[in-house]
């Protein structure tokens, strides 16, 4: 079975509605047994399955999905965006930048774009409504600042792709963390050069004085403390990662506690809700790693790799084609997919070239953020609409177009500049 034809299967189940897990343990369990035999196909997939649900590494995306649906219940979304409002939100588009700020401080304890997106947007537009602000720059600072979910760590988009390419997920922590603050500043400056350009859409709210934004820091000190705690305690290698998931869960949990936020009820849920998200995603990878066998043996990356090494091209414009290919991509496939498809596809050339695998799976990452926003799949503007049920989606992708340019000058930046992601990393 060739490996284009395997990928033509793949896309069609796909097409038809099949999920994606479903679809890469077909068809890469059929292709394996049609290049080997039924035998050697059925022994890999039983050995990947149990070997990737008996992972130690792989417990830690129970924990940190356990650690954000707890910070989630604990409703600390209001507190964070109420603390930014304090500091930021008298200037032009300060609201806007609030929400964005807000985003940020959210994802870096979530990991999870979809929980950002719809956490700020029951907090911040009815504030950005209340002060006048329009639709399209309120609900496009809430999108864009949602996508930063999947780069600050923790991150479980990045812990996938450490899983999947056996690359160090504390490091990987690492490297999106000042991609993760540039994307900050850069969505900012958007939206002030909004508010400039249209003040129609950003009028601005009363000053406040240093003593309300200093009891506004009183709110979310504990949550600044946990993301303090895991993200120095795997930096400073006080601990590992999976270990740093297992203390910033029970720091949630206690959280969650303190701010009174916890009922029996409340917690069967979270539990309920977090085995059934983990247990998806471990079978999505098992999926993903049957597949990424099937592709190796079918040798689709050495065909990828001697049709690239054909261009004649340096490896940084074949990191920038692969990039483009992701941009596509984004249009049709949601991020986890994008990750599980196409990183047994393309690491293996990355690899190749020599490039840094960790930097590698930063950029990879950004683009997918990408594909969270831009139509006709952007998951994150339909969590959007799907919350806010008054704003016609045309309106909601209207207002994450004007922040798609500052994706993009970040995803240049990281690339030409690489230092930016990994000069934390080797300084642990």
């Amino acid at each position: 079975m060739s490996p284009i034809l395997g990928l033509v299967v793949l896309f069609t189940m796909l097409g038809l509605g099949i999920p994606v897990g479903v679809a890469m343990l077909a068809v890469g369990t059929i292709g394996f047994a049609l290049i080997t035999d039924i035998g050697p196909a059925a022994y890999m997939t039983a050995r990947t399955a149990y070997s990737t649900v008996t992972s130690y590494s792989l417990s830690v995306i129970p924990l940190f999905l356990l650690m954000g649906n707890l910070i989630n219940r604990a409703e600390v979304s209001r507190d964070l965006y109420d603390s930014a409002h304090s500091f930021v939100g008298h200037w032009r588009g300060g609201l806007s930048m609030a929400t964005i700020l807000a985003c940020g401080g959210f994802a870096s304890v979530s990991g999870s774009s979809m929980a950002t997106t719809a956490s700020m947007a029951r907090v911040a537009y009815p504030a950005m409504k209340r002060y006048g602000y329009g639709d399209v720059l309120a609900t496009g600072s809430i999108a864009a600042g949602g996508t930063l979910g999947i780069l600050i760590p923790p991150s479980v988009v990045l812990i996938l792709y450490g899983v999947l390419t056996e690359t160090d997920i504390g490091m990987l922590f690492a490297a999106g963390f000042l991609p993760g603050l540039l994307g900050v500043v850069l969505y900012m400056v958007t939206c002030g050069i909004i508010a400039r350009a249209r003040p129609d859409w950003a009028p601005t709210a009363d000053r406040q004085s240093w003593p309300e934004r200093l009891r506004s820091l009183k709110r979310v000190w504990a949550v600044l403390l946990l993301f303090g705690i895991v993200m120095g305690g795997i930096y400073g290698g006080i601990f590992t990662p999976t270990e740093a998931a297992g203390v910033g869960a029970v720091g949630a949990f206690i959280i969650a506690l303190i701010r009174r936020r916890l009922t029996l009820i409340v917690l069967r849920d979270v539990l309920i809700d977090t085995a059934i998200t983990t247990a998806m995603m471990l079978f999505v990878i098992v999926g993903a790693l049957v597949f990424m066998n099937y592709v190796n043996v079918a040798g689709l990356p050495r065909m990828i790799a001697g049709f690239l090494a054909g261009i004649d091209a340096s490896p940084m414009v074949i990191v920038l084609i692969i990039c483009g290919i992701y941009l596509v991509l984004g249009c049709i496939l949601e991020s986890m997919s994008m990750i599980l498809l196409t990183i047994p596809i393309f690491f293996p050339v990355i690899t190749s070239l020599g490039l840094d695998p960790v930097w590698f799976g930063i950029i990879i990452v950004m683009v997918v953020e990408v594909g969270l926003i831009t139509p006709p799949i952007g998951l994150n503007a339909f969590m959007l609409r799907t919350v806010l049920n008054t704003v016609p989606l045309g309106t909601i992708f209207t207002g994450i177009a004007l922040f798609l340019g500052a994706d993009i000058l970040r995803i240049l930046l990281v690339v030409v500049f690489p230092e930016i992601a990994l000069f934390l990393p080797s300084r642990m």
